[in-house]
């Protein structure tokens, strides 16, 4: 006989049952946050290519309508600027009518800004279509779009995805600068400008049938979050309370401190490499072609560098991988001006690596310096404190070319950028520290 090991029931007790697992398909196994944020990387690289064309627009501006490197440069710095100042106000206009709407307006301007450039012929319609509007376009779709959708969608693996985010921009100057470098010699400026504006409305119809503004819109919690979290109620007065969260921050340390290094961040980037390594590259000889295919190279190497520093961000201290950049910044920047060249040789290459890694790796760690600082509020201060990169871009960019036209060169530009950025690093390490998540503005004194 064999027995049973099974136990025996009685009438009115039912069979226990084992408890069972929930099955979940490999289609459904992905958490829609990530798709979202798949979206977001995708429409900042169509939106990336407006920002591969100041740079190379100098000097044929310059040669076709004899406009200053100054003037030429005061467009660009109006640019920088509205890009920084715009960003507050766009993640407070995104609390009000979703990230959908925002993103689709802040396109179709960029589009229309920038095709209305081939019809210019005086220097004030290059500040108002490049300038003015591009700007007021590009503001709203920068990084505070992609803290925005950060601070939504994800509670865990914020670094590692701000990192990625941060490092579409550059995916986006990857692709389009060298197409944009070889059109603007070939062809001229102005097919550069037409594809740059429809690059923008392209990603128009794709941003609003795949991009959603809340988990709660498709019924789903934030990745890594423990409970369901509603979607808010839309905030009214986008302007007042983007002027109101300023008005707070301005009375906390942190806010100057961050403000102050991302300051020197943007002169040192946007404002000094990207908008004048081309044309100074060309005054040692260089093609157009050749300086704007390096810097798409800082491209390639800001997607590593970037994606790397938000997956140190999330495991290290961000004040101290701030001091780290800024000072490793500010070294390269010294030797450039023995690297330029009338040909590429193996140190311009290591500069070029360098300097790419380390392109904008500082802003995982302030966005979450930010978010520690100012909790729900944060993603409206890191718009402000944004605006402080974009006003020193477009210090840099309007100055550099001012120094071009007086000194003939722009070696004393590398030396000072070098010196703002050895001063960051020590601004860096004085940012005090929060318990992590933040207080938030109510909770903030000095």
């Amino acid at each position: 006989m064999t027995q049973t090991t099974e136990a025996a029931t009685t009438p009115g007790e039912t069979e226990p049952t084992r408890p069972t697992r929930p099955r979940r398909s490999r289609m459904t196994s992905l958490h829609r946050a990530w798709f979202v944020a798949a979206v977001t990387f995708v429409t900042i690289i169509g939106a990336a290519a407006f920002r591969s064309l100041p740079g190379l627009l100098i000097d044929p501006l310059h040669q076709e309508f004899g406009w200053s490197r100054g003037t030429i440069g005061a467009a660009v710095s109006l640019n920088l600027a509205l890009y920084g100042l715009t960003a507050p106000f766009a993640a407070a206009l995104m609390d009000r009518f979703g990230i959908r709407r925002v993103v689709a307006v802040a396109l179709t301007v960029i589009a229309a800004g920038s095709g209305l450039t081939v019809w210019m012929t005086a220097a004030w319609q290059l500040w108002l279509c490049w300038g003015l509007l591009v700007g007021l376009g590009s503001g709203s779709m920068a990084l505070a779009f992609a803290a925005t959708v950060t601070n939504r969608w994800f509670t865990e693996r914020r670094g590692l995805v701000s990192g990625i985010l941060t490092a579409a921009s550059a995916s986006g100057q990857l692709i389009f600068l060298p197409i944009l470098s070889w059109t603007v010699e070939s062809h001229g400026w102005r097919p550069a400008a037409v594809t740059v504006a429809l690059a923008a409305l392209a990603v128009v119809p794709f941003v609003w049938l795949l991009l959603r503004d809340h988990p709660a819109d498709v019924g789903l919690k934030p990745y890594g979050a423990q409970q369901f979290v509603p979607k808010p109620e839309p905030i009214p007065g986008a302007a007042r309370r983007a002027l109101t969260v300023l008005f707070s921050a301005v009375r906390t340390g942190p806010f100057w401190l961050l403000a102050g290094t991302f300051a020197i961040c943007g002169a040192s980037t946007n404002g000094l490499i990207q908008t004048h390594f081309v044309p100074a590259a060309h005054d040692h000889g260089m093609p157009i072609t050749a300086a704007a295919s390096l810097l798409a190279v800082i491209g390639v190497f800001d997607v590593a560098g970037t994606v790397a520093s938000g997956w140190f961000t999330d495991r290290l201290e961000p004040r101290r991988l701030l001091a780290v950049y800024y000072a490793l910044r500010g070294i390269s920047l010294l030797f450039l001006p023995m690297l330029l060249a009338p040909s590429v040789h193996p140190p311009m290459i290591f500069f070029i690596v360098f300097y790419g890694l380390d392109w904008v790796a500082t802003v995982p760690p302030t966005l979450a310096l930010c978010r520690e600082q100012y909790g729900d509020d944060s993603a409206i201060v890191f718009g402000w404190v944004l605006a402080s990169h974009q006003v020193g871009a477009a210090l840099v960019a309007y100055l550099g070319g001012v120094a071009r036209d007086v000194f003939g060169s722009y070696d004393m530009v590398w030396y000072a950028s070098g010196a703002l950025c050895a001063a960051a690093a020590l601004i860096a390490l004085v940012i005090r520290r929060r318990p992590a998540g933040g207080l938030g503005l109510r909770g903030v004194r000095g």
